[in-house]
């Protein structure tokens, strides 16, 4: 069959997003019933040396590697090695109140757990501290009750599949994923292996990133040419059973022209369904869309953190190839505007609890908005608001004090929700930007406060007493 697709120019499409945006280089593909038809890199793979990009370089993937794990899990449930709906045990042991997430769960999302990323650089030294994931895996609300994006579940999706194969995620993924599906430069790991060098990963402002790790691989760390990705798209499904296939496109809402199913955002509404993922990381801006009632896909893979070329490009392309598209079918953000608080002047008192053990804040909301912040030793404040979501959003140029903070989150923004006399919710530790050069991490913590002057007996008990919630 002879491929449909429109002719598109692809240098006179990319040459001027790569120059208006400052971004090194962008590999681009379209593949069409199982073929890719159009195929094109521009720019620098590597601005040091000057080695140019071209349709053989792979990159980094970020987070379009969840539809390649999750694509694992489903295979392996296929063969009997696991089941997605048997409950997985977190490490911390089961939450007193609700049931561990299942396999299912964690792959769309709905497993209860908050967000949280944390790079390891691995050029601190000897003594370098490095973050321990399983230390976040507390749930911060009841499996299955709602949306929250957790690369920490997929975290516990690569250790599932790993003990129920006795092999390596990354071996996994290549002998039963990429191997059959003829993906040759594909690969699941921290640095990419070759033959050829990868697109080297560079700031905003164009500095590069040395090779990085992080403890949730099968969220984050694959690596593709943009052909093979695009392949990739369109063909996983050929690796499963076709009711497994089908339930990877069943949508869970995250808003209103989209969803999230196993491992894939799902568009929903009119005009043809559209499966795609992105992923943005430390000198990472990619993305895969593909139309299956038309088997066609594309994928647009840049070597820089700005995303604005990346967006832009995915755009041009699927509204050239699919008439009925609009950005919003491969959108995932979920919308939640800012109005004025409710909360009336006030005075708060209670904990943020960390690994290493609860740390003590005050806080003091006052009539014009403000809201001010007294943590280890320091004053702080800022502009308070609300949301459907949260009774009080604020965030804070202030440092939590633990040594996972300290390494690269100075930033604290608190999401709570009032229930009877308390606040509940969640302290975000985590870095605004590549200030300093690199990307920092992201941390989430329960928090809990009491009106200021209550029995601090009533905010020491076990989180668990407390129904915490994003």
């Amino acid at each position: 069959m002879t491929p449909s697709a429109p002719p598109l120019d692809l240098a006179a499409l990319c040459a001027p997003v790569l120059a208006r945006h400052g971004c090194p280089s962008v590999s681009v593909a379209v593949a069409e019933r199982g073929e890719v038809v159009l195929a094109g890199a521009y720019g620098t793979a590597d601005t040091a040396t000057g080695r140019p990009a071209t349709p053989d370089t792979a990159y980094a993937l970020a987070s379009v590697t969840k539809p390649v794990t999750a694509t694992a899990l489903c295979l392996a449930a296929d063969e009997g090695l696991l089941d997605l709906d048997a409950p997985v045990p977190l490490p911390g042991g089961a939450h007193p109140r609700w049931p561990d997430p299942t396999a299912r769960q964690l792959l769309c999302h709905r497993g209860g757990l908050g967000a949280f990323y944390a790079w390891e650089y691995g050029d601190g030294g000897p003594g370098e501290h490095r973050i321990d994931p399983d230390a976040y895996l507390t749930p911060y609300r009841e499996p299955g009750s709602g949306f929250e994006y957790a690369n920490l579940g997929y975290r516990l999706l690569g250790q599932l599949l790993e003990r129920a194969t006795g092999q390596g995620l990354g071996a996994f993924v290549r002998e039963r994923v990429f191997e059959p599906l003829g993906l040759d430069g594909c690969h699941l790991g921290p640095r990419y292996p070759g033959p050829a060098p990868a697109a080297v990963r560079y700031t905003a402002d164009g500095h590069a990133y040395p090779d990085y790790g992080c403890g949730h691989p099968g969220a984050t760390l694959g690596w593709a040419p943009a052909g093979e990705l695009a392949l990739f798209a369109q063909s996983y499904e050929r690796l499963l059973k076709p009711g497994t296939a089908a339930a990877m496109r069943v949508p869970l809402p995250v808003n209103d022209r989209l969803g999230y199913g196993l491992g894939w955002c799902v568009s929903h509404g009119d005009g043809p369904v559209i499966l795609s993922h992105g992923g943005g990381g430390g000198g990472v801006a990619a993305i895969t869309a593909v139309v299956p009632e038309r088997e066609l896909s594309v994928a647009v893979l840049c070597n820089t953190t700005d995303k604005t070329a990346r967006d832009t490009l995915v755009n041009e392309l699927l509204t050239a190839l699919v008439p009925e598209f609009t950005p919003a079918l491969i959108d995932p953000a979920t919308r939640d505007p800012r109005r004025p608080r409710n909360l009336p002047e006030s005075a708060w008192s209670g904990r943020v609890d960390t690994p290493e053990g609860p740390v003590p804040l005050t806080l003091r909301l006052s009539a014009d908005g403000r809201a001010e912040l007294r943590l280890d030793g320091g004053v702080f404040t800022a502009d308070s608001a609300a949301s459907d979501r949260w009774d009080l959003l604020a965030t804070f140029p202030a440092q939590l004090p633990t040594a996972d903070a300290r390494l690269a989150s100075p930033v604290l923004a608190l999401g709570l929700r009032r229930g009877g006399e308390r606040l509940t919710g969640v302290a975000h530790a985590y870095k605004n930007g590549e200030g300093g050069g690199r990307l920092g991490n992201f941390l989430s913590h329960h928090c809990v406060l009491d009106p200021l002057g209550q029995d601090p007996a009533s905010t020491s008990s076990a989180r668990s007493t407390s129904a915490v919630e994003l």
